[in-house]
């Protein structure tokens, strides 16, 4: 993936944040943006760490490493430096909050979707409204420190979704992300894969990090949340992933995200 040189064009980050970016010294600076549903925000990168909070709306990061979802009440933490591309799923109120590289010990190295407590979210709109160019006062300053001491201690989510590079389990995975199916068997995948058992859960657990299990409940998560987001109710949804029942689909949900599928929807 490559940076897109006309991203400043296409993004709702406001000039003055996007110039603090490169010029000021200051360990951390917040930004606010609103996106309409649709949204693409075209592949770029920040010499800054990213953490990306929607308070409304779903957002879907892609990077080389893999696919993030990022549902509300969750966060995505991004290294400075790492190419990646933001879909809008639904109408998205975006808070972010970019981070010199070392400004704090403990701070993570790698991509990872995050819970967004409380205190954090209420500190990144605190932080969002704040000049990004200064000068800030004693407050202020300390709104930023406490969110940058927060961010390590965000516990971390299981919304990545790992693709192999191994064209046999890639086409395998691009076809269950188009179609889930809850009941997806490893002796048949194996099979279509043309490996044995054995060999294909070595195979799929050293490309993705996962057993198929895991990833099937991480692809499922990935196609219910946009649908959630939009309104759809959780039995159609639950039963279009091939779920035989609303509770069992609630079960793996609530495991996966430590809450129901209706606090991410509309209808039951």
């Amino acid at each position: 993936m490559e940076a897109d040189p006309n991203y400043r064009d296409r993004t709702a980050v406001p000039k003055p944040t996007l110039d603090a970016l490169d010029i000021s010294s200051e360990p951390l600076i917040a930004a606010a943006a609103d996106y309409p549903d649709y949204r693409l925000v075209p592949p770029h990168r920040h010499s800054r760490s990213q953490l990306i909070h929607a308070l409304e709306g779903v957002l879907l990061v892609r990077a080389d490493a893999g696919r993030w979802m990022v549902p509300k009440d969750h966060a995505l933490w991004l290294p400075a430096e790492t190419v990646h591309s933001v879909e809008m799923l639904g109408n998205v109120r975006m808070r972010s909050a970019y981070v010199l590289p070392g400004a704090h010990p403990g701070l993570p190295d790698t991509i990872r979707v995050v819970h967004v407590t409380p205190l954090m979210r209420e500190l990144l709109k605190a932080a969002s409204d704040l000049p990004p160019l200064g000068p800030l006062g004693a407050r202020d300053t300390l709104v930023n420190h406490l969110l940058l001491h927060e961010i390590p201690l965000l516990p971390e989510r299981p919304l990545a979704l790992a693709f192999p590079t191994d064209p046999r389990l890639a086409r395998l995975c691009r076809e269950f992300v188009a179609s889930p199916d809850a009941h997806v068997a490893i002796d048949d995948w194996a099979a279509r894969a043309g490996m044995s058992r054995r060999s294909f859960t070595r195979r799929f657990q050293q490309e993705t990090g996962l057993s198929l299990s895991r990833w099937r409940q991480q692809a499922s998560l990935f196609a219910a949340l946009p649908r959630l987001a939009a309104g759809e109710p959780v039995t159609t949804v639950a039963l279009d992933l091939g779920y035989e029942s609303v509770a069992a689909f609630t079960t793996m949900f609530r495991r996966m995200l430590g809450s129901p599928p209706r606090t991410y929807g509309i209808r039951v």
